[in-house]
């Protein structure tokens, strides 16, 4: 969990099982990506889920939709791409479509979303800003690069899949089979890749990095955790 100021980032799941955080200011709370049993979402927010203005989705992936059914039919709107619509078949008046680069509002937050390089199409980072303060946090999970740096944020919330010694070192062991090499180098941020990113973005104003997505065999918490707070200054909490 993390705080600064008015805006909270609580994470509940992050990774191939599932992913569920929730992000809040003084007047609106929403859900990002709803991928773990509805039950367990439920548990999670205290059977109140009467009180969030709406559920952010990346993309189509299970692990980051699984419960989408179930929260609409709570009175929840989703908001996602077309193609991610199209792909879960939302259909109602709850399944809400946002344009590729483009402002929209979400309760007390106005969120940018921005195409992220997954292997899938329809995949979308965000840039989710406080309607009441200077806050902002930028989520992107789920992408092997970004095509675009950013400024002014104070909280990121980035996937840290992998380490590349720990990943050959699994490969030459036979822990992971040499062709999920592509696919994995092509859908998810590395350690030195996201290194790359945040040292192009502007961390000035940032207060927490939290790391999101790990992987469980290809991925050295401690080393990873080290590596980003060495070349950012910056806090990190893995989640």
């Amino acid at each position: 969990m993390g705080r600064m100021g008015l805006m909270k980032f609580e994470h509940f799941a992050s990774g191939s099982s599932g992913n569920f955080y929730i992000l809040e200011n003084e007047i609106s709370k929403i859900l990002i990506e709803c991928g773990i049993p509805f039950r367990k979402i439920q548990e999670a927010v205290n059977f109140r889920l009467y009180e969030f203005d709406g559920c952010l989705v990346s993309h189509a992936h299970l692990d980051h939709c699984k419960a989408h059914v179930e929260v609409m039919k709570s009175g929840i709107d989703l908001y996602m791409s077309q193609e991610t619509k199209e792909k879960l078949n939302a259909n109602g008046h709850r399944a809400k479509v946002f344009q590729d680069r483009k402002v929209f509002n979400v309760g007390g937050f106005n969120v940018f979303a921005f195409p992220t390089q997954h292997d899938i199409e329809g995949s979308y980072g965000f840039l989710i800003k406080s309607r009441i303060s200077r806050e902002s946090l930028l989520y992107i999970t789920d992408t092997y690069y970004s095509k675009y740096t950013f400024k002014g944020v104070t909280m990121i919330a980035v996937e840290c899949n992998y380490n590349d010694e720990l990943l050959k070192q699994n490969i030459d062991d036979g822990v992971i089979h040499e062709g999920r090499i592509k696919r994995i180098k092509m859908s998810h941020f590395s350690l030195n890749h996201l290194i790359d990113f945040l040292n192009a973005c502007d961390l000035s104003e940032v207060s927490v990095i939290y790391l999101l997505h790990l992987s469980n065999q290809n991925a050295d918490e401690k080393f990873i955790k080290e590596e980003v707070q060495k070349a950012t200054g910056r806090v990190v909490e893995i989640c």
